[in-house]
């Protein structure tokens, strides 16, 4: 794959978005709902936080905030990782996949806990044993996370 053309006043490895008038989400692969999977990833300890969707709108919200925004399927809107739970992201950095279907957010987690059951990930069960098994430990009860 060929890399974009670059102003010469861009210096090396600056990306596409920098430049005006390109439109850096070309070569995302949204699916037939305007979807892409995100993962979030710990950008210092590199473990997997959580996974969810991104539309066009939260991706380009999460580029110019620095902030992690996805899309909610089930309340059918943008979801502002943190809105409730205080437990926002600070993107570090966005990457795109090879095949253009999947985008990573590296993170900064506040709190620690970016699952809603107060885990630090959401990737918190391990298959031991033909079964399932919660292998991390809950960091606060989602009870007083999620105070109504």
């Amino acid at each position: 794959m060929s890399k974009p053309d670059l102003p010469e006043d861009q210096p090396p490895g600056a990306e596409r978005r920098s430049r005006p008038g390109s439109d850096w989400l070309d070569p995302v692969r949204f699916d037939a709902h305007g979807l892409v999977a995100a993962i979030a990833q710990d950008a210092d300890s590199g473990r997997v936080l959580m996974i969810a969707w991104v539309n066009a709108e939260a991706l380009r919200e999460t580029a110019a905030s620095g902030f992690a925004v996805y899309w909610s399927r089930s309340r059918g809107r943008l979801w502002r990782k943190g809105e409730e739970s205080g437990h926002r992201q600070q993107v570090v950095e966005l990457r795109l996949d090879c095949d253009g279907d999947a985008v990573l957010y590296r993170v900064r987690q506040a709190g620690g806990i970016a699952c809603h059951t107060g885990r630090e990930s959401c990737f918190y069960r391990q298959l031991e044993g033909g079964d399932w098994k919660s292998v991390d430990p809950v960091l606060k009860d989602p009870e007083l996370i999620y105070k109504r």
